[in-house]
């Protein structure tokens, strides 16, 4: 089983839907070849900027498959495979096997949860799939279920070469230091923001997969590779301004503006479009 050696920046695509409220994948497609064309390292559909959680396992499986059978390579692909559910997580995953690995969410719907039963989640996973590359995907502010180092060293410890890194979304960067001082080198660690893409590169790390990457992926992919002070800050001024609107309805309107196609507006319910105050607050 080769290691997943992904760096650098990632994008968790947004998902297009047609006025039906339908994923359409020609436009998924489409998005998906022009951030691999802007320096995108890999692309980590079906995450939280993508509304997985509003897709079906049914949907999911269509998506991935367009992808690969129009020239997406697998090993550029990171699916979220991660649900409340072990059969449909186990059921994707499987499904993702071709792809560099899979980017995935604890069970996030029963809260309190325990670490053992965190730990026997992923297990389980992995049992069933032994060739699994999982990047674990630390969000404990929306799911309300956070991965805490212990866990992350058990699992590691446990499944060596299934257990390949993380993304952390806490946005707590000491949260993100320890864990990088916690793991072996060949434990990847992704922060969830550019905010702290370089200050994760300077101290171990392998990158960002974050949200704006649907529309600033070459200044952050820049940024990658400057390492400096000054990338860090032009990149930082465009993230201050998405942080002040909901952030899924914000890049889906700069990408209806960038294209000239208001369909990219649509976000599936509970998820509403932006009001006419929340664009005029949109960078140009």
């Amino acid at each position: 089983m080769p290691r997943m050696a992904l760096s650098g920046v990632m994008a968790p695509v947004v998902t297009p839907f047609d006025r039906d409220l339908q994923p359409d994948p020609a436009r998924f497609l489409q998005h998906c070849r022009a951030l691999l064309e802007e320096g995108c390292s890999a692309l980590a559909i079906f995450g939280t900027t993508s509304e997985a959680n509003s897709l079906s396992v049914e949907e999911r499986e269509r998506l991935l498959d367009h992808l690969l059978d129009n020239g997406i390579p697998p090993e550029r692909l990171l699916p979220g495979t991660g649900c409340c559910s072990l059969s449909d997580t186990i059921r994707l995953t499987k499904k993702a096997a071709r792809c560099a690995g899979v980017l995935m969410l604890p069970p996030f719907y029963y809260k309190g949860v325990s670490e053992e039963g965190l730990f026997r989640s992923y297990a389980r996973v992995i049992e069933k799939l032994p060739d699994a590359r999982v990047l674990l995907y630390h969000i404990p502010q929306v799911a309300q279920v956070g991965i805490p180092v212990s866990l992350i060293v058990r699992l590691k410890s446990a499944f060596p070469r299934s257990i390949r890194g993380i993304k952390d979304s806490g946005g707590d960067f000491e949260n993100t230091k320890a864990v990088l001082r916690a793991m072996p080198k060949d434990f990847d660690v992704f922060v969830g923001s550019e905010k702290f893409l370089t200050a994760n590169l300077r101290e171990g790390g392998a990158g960002c997969i974050t949200a704006t990457a649907n529309v600033n992926a070459r200044a952050i992919v820049q940024a990658f590779h400057e390492r400096s002070d000054e990338a860090q800050k032009r990149i930082d001024a465009v993230r201050s301004a998405y942080v002040k609107l909901p952030m899924i309805p914000g890049l889906k309107e700069t990408l209806a503006r960038r294209t000239g196609n208001a369909d990219w507006r649509i976000v599936r319910p509970p998820l509403v479009e932006l009001t006419d105050e929340q664009r005029r607050l949109i960078p140009a």
